[in-house]
């Protein structure tokens, strides 16, 4: 077991550092000592997940068995009683439940959140989606980021409990489907809700004007969770968790600048997320934030990250 455990956690560094540099950055110099492996198998299970799913050549039926795989395993670790015919992806899942058990702990909420989102996933393509649909679905994403963030950047230090905690990754959430969302259609993931216009918008219409407003009012949404999100770190003690929230949320704050500029027309590609000028610009500001914008209120509950 000590070779498969150690294959799986380079397994997952390689494909997190290959999925994200930010992410690999983050996890590398931001998580809390002694829980780096953990943090890459995390975030590379689910990146592996994704990826399967995303093939296109997969038939429905197909993509819904994985994902209930996946769901039955996720039981199955919980349990204590995940038998050893696993794939070698499936032991970065394996070895990250035996970890921690602790059915109350952020990593569970992470776990059972993050397989909602995809099995939403595997099931929505091809169709189109309500706004009642994509609400639950950004807030499964956001509870599932915000808790692993919490669980391994300063789980020791103090967060509040309160309805702001999952504002700043919804805020990134909404900014993220508004920048895929040509790629996602071309893949078969509608991104725009039925009830955008009077009549269904195609998800490539970008230039009809009842779809520019549709991405303004998103906009707009996106900028009032990025607004309150910042208040709500500002209360977290951790200041390695404050820079890897601030960071996150400036990398999606540049999209809606560029989606503003360009008339509320969405583009293919926003390609100026990835130049070097830009990751270092990004990583600045969410040092000074992190250093500067310390504000603890007493009137918050507050709770540890696991």
């Amino acid at each position: 077991m000590r070779s498969t455990v150690q294959g799986d956690a380079d397994m997952a560094a390689a494909i997190t550092h290959a999925a994200s540099q930010q992410t690999g950055m983050t996890i590398r110099y931001l998580v809390d000592r002694g829980m780096v492996e953990n943090a890459y198998r995390a975030y590379g299970y689910f990146r592996w997940v994704d990826d399967w799913l995303d093939r296109e050549d997969r038939p429905r039926q197909e993509r819904l068995a994985f994902v209930t795989r996946q769901k039955d395993l996720v039981d199955a670790c919980y349990h204590g009683n995940a038998s050893a015919e696993r794939l070698p992806e499936e032991w970065m899942l394996v070895n990250l439940i035996a970890s921690d058990p602790d059915p109350a702990s952020g990593l569970q909420v992470y776990i059972r959140d993050m397989m909602s989102v995809m099995t939403f996933d595997a099931e929505r393509r091809g169709r189109q989606i309500s706004q009642s649909e994509l609400d639950q679905y950004t807030h499964w994403l956001a509870s599932a980021v915000t808790e692993a963030m919490h669980y391994f950047i300063g789980h020791c230090g103090c967060a509040p409990k309160c309805d702001a905690r999952y504002l700043a990754v919804s805020g990134a959430h909404i900014t993220h489907m508004l920048r895929d969302t040509l790629e996602d259609a071309e893949a078969g993931y509608d991104n725009v809700p039925q009830e955008a216009a009077a009549h269904p918008l195609s998800p490539l219409d970008v230039k009809a004007p009842a779809y520019r407003d549709w991405v303004k009012g998103r906009v707009q949404k996106a900028r009032q969770c990025f607004r309150a999100g910042r208040e709500y770190l500002a209360q977290v003690e951790s200041l390695r968790c404050r820079l890897a929230g601030y960071a996150y949320m400036r990398r999606f704050e540049w999209v809606l600048d560029s989606i503003k500029r360009d008339g509320y027309v969405l583009r293919r590609q926003y390609p100026e997320r990835k130049e070097r000028g830009r990751a270092l610009e990004m990583i600045g500001a969410a040092l000074w934030l992190a250093l500067q914008d310390r504000r603890p209120l007493p009137n918050f509950r507050f709770v540890t990250g696991r």
